[in-house]
């Protein structure tokens, strides 16, 4: 029976059957989660008993559609844990987050359900499958494998025990980031402190004063916030206070991460020893692209090779133009390398992000956004109030296909709170499947932490943020026109460095004028962007190519290094970081600064030894994005292509198989290096 008034456990009655956020109450979460579980378990006790010989049909296709009410209570929850959480949120997912560890566990080590999974496996040549059967076949015998069912009872008891840890220290982690990143402010009340700000980040910081009851102006460690300060402030010291408060949050005190990480890469390095991998890493890559930690490390020595001496002349010239502008010595140092950065690329490039601000205004770059999905696919987007959501600032859109028929709904959060995490991401609340001839479409959420509107402007965004609204866009776009059979194949449902590719590639059009002509005009007066400003943004792109190359190297390699441990860790994690990133260190290093303590993407956000997929991305998105360079950024036969074997296909074939079939090649580095000015 469904338990009565509690809004999880029934079907929605609602525009698409959207989340009715409106009716839910932070009391049926812990409720809901119980009785879906125990759904769910009469699910798969329903597998198991069938004295039917196991046919795909009865176990494989069975066990993929199970667990839906679980599925819908959770993707609720733990999105909303994200972006838009609070302290009783955290404490229900403390006491949750162990019975739902429990619940997985007790079906991946079913010997009974493995079984049953063994013996359609051992058929598969003799199943007549397509290719999209199969592959769900082999992912779920391997899913099983790979999650202890081939264990020893006693192993398996060790199994339950490492994952229910594993999954406290992750939480934990992601809660103390969160908590730490709330936790601090610096409050100037001296207008003094204020030279160099330009006037919107000054209203920003005023208005979040008022918002916070105290005086002057207040600066945090939110993304719009903190870039902007470290990039305009002239106050040295205050820069670094900020980096500092920045760069030690979560070592010691009350939000310490120190333990979590070493608990999370030694519990991480005991499940792989007991699976039978060497390393974490191991465990990892053998469902990736890469394969296995050489071809990563390949990577990263080719590019290495390619940008480190590039990276290295940037430094010089920053630190030659920093002393300049002082008329004095001084040595760059990491909270000086924005401001000085920024400070060198308007003086060669006459250009920096308040002259780009005003043709970047959020509903303005919101047409630009959907209206490219538009021209590439024939999508449309259509608010609707009608649709609930779960924040007053969140916005719905109904997405219809090129025929005007329903393909998805589209959920856009796009400012910091209390109750966010940082960073910015793409997530679902419901994911596409065909089931019984009958299609579920997506119901897709991107979230970011872009500039607010202040009491005298609307939101104008800086050039990043625009290019991170197209990043998730790009992910939505992997979600929204995905048309599998299956749900843990459909959409984003890919290897990890598979997974980048359709979220970069879309960066590529903010460097193109046919595309800014669309959209980019002046928020007063309507004025198109003008020629000279777009061709000083395109000469710009290659600033400083090598530091931000070497130093998304640095976040990879620190990964890799630590889910490539083959003993437990009792060391010094200082230490070990500094080892870890020393090929990519340009800017010196400030002493008790850590990337660690908040590396959210590796200890609690799913990127554990697959921080190198931002760079694997980006070789397929230079490559792919090269194919619409030379046949035009609209063309329309390229992206027919893009969709129908990229974004439409999702973790249904080999990600090399679809792009190959996309391209009509593999990918090679060359097209990255050539967008990055390092050959010609």
């Amino acid at each position: 029976m469904v338990q009565a008034g509690n809004p999880l456990l029934s079907k929605y009655n609602t525009p698409h059957e959207t989340v009715p956020f409106d009716k839910i109450k932070l009391s049926d979460y812990e409720p809901a989660f119980e009785e879906a579980m125990k759904r769910h378990d009469a699910e798969i006790q329903k597998i198991v008993a069938n004295k039917v010989t196991p046919t795909f049909e009865n176990t494989i296709e069975a066990l993929e559609f199970s667990g839906e009410w679980l599925t819908q209570v959770s993707t609720v929850f733990f999105n909303l844990l994200s972006a838009e959480s609070s302290d009783e949120m955290m404490a229900i997912a403390q006491r949750i987050q162990p019975k739902l560890t429990g619940h997985s566990n007790n079906i991946s080590l079913n010997d009974a359900l493995f079984q049953r999974v063994k013996v359609v496996y051992e058929q598969k040549a003799n199943l007549n499958l397509n290719k999209e059967q199969a592959r769900l076949l082999d992912n779920t015998y391997e899913g099983f494998v790979r999650e202890g069912a081939n264990l020893s009872e006693a192993d398996k008891n060790k199994y339950r025990e490492l994952t229910s840890q594993l999954g406290s220290y992750t939480l934990n982690f992601g809660q103390n980031v969160l908590k730490a990143t709330n936790a601090y402010t610096l409050s100037l009340t001296n207008e003094a402190d204020l030279a160099g700000l330009p006037q919107d980040v000054i209203d920003a910081a005023a208005q979040k004063a008022k918002q916070k009851g105290k005086e002057g102006w207040v600066i945090d460690l939110s993304a719009p916030s903190y870039i902007a300060f470290m990039k305009y402030s002239t106050n040295r010291d205050l820069r670094k206070d900020l980096y500092m408060a920045s760069n030690t949050k979560c070592i010691g005190g009350e939000f310490d991460n120190l333990e979590n990480i070493q608990g999370i890469i030694n519990t991480r390095l005991a499940i792989a020893n007991l699976l039978g991998y060497k390393t974490y890493a191991d465990y990892v890559l053998k469902k990736r692209m890469a394969g296995n930690s050489e071809n990563v490390y390949a990577l990263f020595d080719e590019l290495l090779d390619g940008f480190r001496t590039p990276a290295r002349e940037e430094y010089r010239e920053v630190q030659g133009f920093a002393i300049g502008k002082e008329g004095k010595s001084i040595e760059v140092m990491p909270y000086d390398w924005s401001f000085y950065s920024d400070k060198l690329k308007d003086s060669k490039f006459d250009l920096n992000d308040e002259m780009t601000r005003p043709y970047f205004e959020l509903e303005n770059v919101k047409k630009g956004v959907f209206g490219l999905a538009t021209r590439l696919y024939g999508i449309t987007f259509n608010k609707n109030t009608q649709i609930p959501v779960y924040q007053k600032e969140v916005d719905a859109y109904e997405v219809f296909d090129k025929d005007g028929k329903y393909l998805a709904v589209l959920y856009t959060d796009f400012h910091p709170r209390a109750g966010k995490r940082p960073g910015a991401w793409m997530t679902e609340y419901q994911g596409e499947k065909i089931q019984n001839g009958k299609m579920t479409r997506p119901h897709v959420s991107i979230v970011m932490n872009f500039t607010r509107s202040t009491e005298t402007k609307p939101a104008l965004l800086t050039f990043d943020e625009v290019t991170t609204f197209l990043h998730e866009f790009g992910h939505s776009l992997h979600g929204m026109l995905a048309n599998t059979n299956y749900p843990s194949m459909s959409g984003t449902g890919v290897y990890r460095d598979f997974v980048e590719l359709p979220s970069q590639f879309m960066e590529n059009f903010l460097l193109e004028k046919e595309y800014l002509d669309l959209f980019a005009v002046h928020y007063l007066t309507g004025e198109k962007i003008p020629q000279e400003l777009v061709k000083k943004i395109i000469d710009a792109a290659n600033f400083n190519v090598g530091y931000a190359c070497l130093r998304q190297l640095s976040f990879g390699m620190l990964d890799m290094a630590y889910h490539s441990i083959s003993q437990p860790f009792a060391g010094d994690l200082r230490t070990f970081e500094l080892q870890a990133i020393q090929p990519t260190i340009i800017v010196p290093v400030v002493d008790g600064a850590m990337i660690s303590p908040a590396f959210s993407h590796i200890f609690s956000g799913g990127y554990a030894a697959g921080y190198y997929s931002y760079k694997w991305a980006e070789v397929l998105d230079a490559d792919a994005f090269a194919l619409f360079k030379e046949t035009g950024i609209f063309s329309q036969d390229a992206a027919k292509s893009f969709y129908e074997n990229v974004l439409s296909r999702g973790g249904t074939e080999d990600p090399m198989e679809l792009y190959v079939r996309f391209r009509g090649q593999k990918p090679t580095t060359e097209a990255l290096k050539r967008r990055s000015g390092i050959i010609e």
